[in-house]
């Protein structure tokens, strides 16, 4: 699909992987909706792309609804959505007390939490992208849009703790192929990104020490990604009409240890 003149949608946009997608997008002469719950930074990213800031709640069914309406109402229907929306947490399922050493139970609600944003989240915004999708005029090949997920390698290969976030992003990844084959005959294309290790505003808030040490763990660049590779990825999934239900890592080739 040619990125230029059409209308996107990015979850998560204020920041991070979200961020350089709407920004790589707004540069290929794409019109982009900044969807994000910051509306500080998210507006400030929508205006210097020229794009429109939507606040969104991706839990709330009505939040999300009124944010693509109003992304619609500013640019038309979108063709291509990126849910870069998520957090992360981490908790063992049982953990010590540092004093006592007695087991402490799962905090059950961090476990909601990370399902509720990051996979319910993405799919609630799924389903109200492809609505619209379906029935734009196909172009070439009768493709009508492009819906692009962000798992991550956690979904492959998740440490200690992440029970939450691994199993919210092997959601992300698993839902990609049955959504794909469901909007088959409709033009609309699903792939899934599992970022590796990458500078997020999370990382980059760690002692450049730690930074360092999490980059030195990647086979090769040894380095921590960058978010404009992020977005270069999500981009040429755009842009390459017969990549369809695939997933790619962008992880240097990191396999991740236990902890």
């Amino acid at each position: 699909m040619e990125i230029n003149g059409i209308a996107a949608v990015v979850t998560g946009a204020a920041s991070g992987l979200g961020e350089a997608t709407a920004r790589a997008l707004a540069e290929r002469g794409a019109k982009v909706a900044v969807l994000d719950r910051d509306t500080e930074r998210g507006e400030k990213v929508a205006s210097d792309i020229g794009g429109v800031f939507c606040e969104v709640d991706v839990t709330s069914d009505d939040k999300v609804a009124a944010a693509f309406a109003k992304a619609r109402e500013a640019h038309g229907q979108e063709r291509v959505l990126v849910n870069c929306a998520g957090v992360a947490n981490a908790a063992k399922t049982v953990g010590r007390d540092k004093e006592t050493k007695a087991p402490k139970r799962y905090p059950m609600q961090q476990f909601e939490l990370a399902i509720g944003i990051n996979l319910v989240g993405s799919f609630r915004c799924i389903a109200n992208s492809a609505f619209g999708m379906v029935d734009l005029e196909p172009l070439a090949d009768g493709e009508r849009g492009v819906i692009i997920n962000t798992a991550s390698v956690a979904a492959e290969d998740g440490q200690i703790g992440q029970a939450a976030y691994s199993a919210s992003k092997g959601g992300v990844l698993a839902m990609a192929l049955p959504i794909a084959r469901d909007l088959m005959n409709d033009g609309v294309r699903v792939n899934t990104i599992l970022p590796g290790v990458f500078k997020t505003p999370m990382v980059a808030m760690m002692p450049e020490n730690v930074q360092e040490a999490l980059g030195a763990q990647v086979p090769f660049p040894k380095r921590l990604g960058q978010a404009e590779e992020y977005a270069r990825l999500a981009c040429f999934m755009v842009e390459n009409p017969y990549l369809n239900a695939a997933a790619i890592r962008l992880d240097g080739g990191i396999r991740m240890a236990p902890r």
